[in-house]
């Protein structure tokens, strides 16, 4: 699983540098750099809910590559701020939360309960796994391990939505979502309990 958590970072580090070696040269700070790919998140889930839901998998896909660049551009230019990272941190669950309110608005559109129904345990998941590291974190514990996610999220989401056409492909990706959250929460806490025993 550490092996996992570093190839993560690696292919990120990989996937963003030459834009972000561009990005360094402009006036543009990381912080507007996370506000931008909230507003990206927003158009997205104006996109789904109006059922243009083609279309707003290749919006989700690039606000996820945008996702990457504002903690990379601080790095790289030496402009690391606690506020910045809990700028970021906030404002990654609050564009989540947007795309899965747009797909609420859609299967509600639909009548569809079992849509609706899946859309609301996957945002339950994923935020459980977001808040069990932030929670870990907190009391000094290391807590990046997961097989499944926010960028395994975003990969699902935007398949999809691009799939959509097909019968039932995004209610599937929502599915795998919600499982593979709760597996992947239940990973992290399995892990802090590995850590608070070797303590003791």
């Amino acid at each position: 699983m550490v092996e996992l958590t570093s190839a993560r970072k690696n292919i990120a580090r990989h996937i963003t540098r030459p834009v972000v070696q561009l990005l360094a040269k402009t006036p543009l700070t990381p912080d507007i750099l996370t506000w931008f790919g909230f507003l990206i998140a927003v158009a997205a889930a104006v996109m789904v809910a109006s059922e243009h839901l083609f279309a707003a998998g290749f919006v989700v896909l690039f606000g996820g590559f945008f996702d990457m660049l504002d903690g990379a551009l601080a790095r790289l230019t030496n402009r690391t701020t606690r506020f910045g990272a809990v700028l970021d941190s906030t404002l990654d669950r609050l564009s989540e939360a947007v795309v899965l309110i747009g797909i609420l608005v859609f299967y509600a559109g639909e009548q569809s309960f079992a849509g609706t129904l899946v859309v609301g345990l996957a945002w339950a998941g994923s935020l459980l796994v977001s808040y069990i590291r932030a929670r870990a974190e907190a009391i000094g514990l290391d807590c990046q391990r997961g097989l499944f996610t926010r960028p395994e999220r975003v990969v699902v989401l935007t398949l999809g939505l691009l799939l959509s056409q097909f019968n039932n492909a995004l209610l599937i990706a929502m599915a795998v979502i919600a499982v593979m959250s709760f597996f992947t929460a239940g990973q992290r806490l399995y892990h802090v309990w590995r850590q608070l025993k070797k303590a003791t």
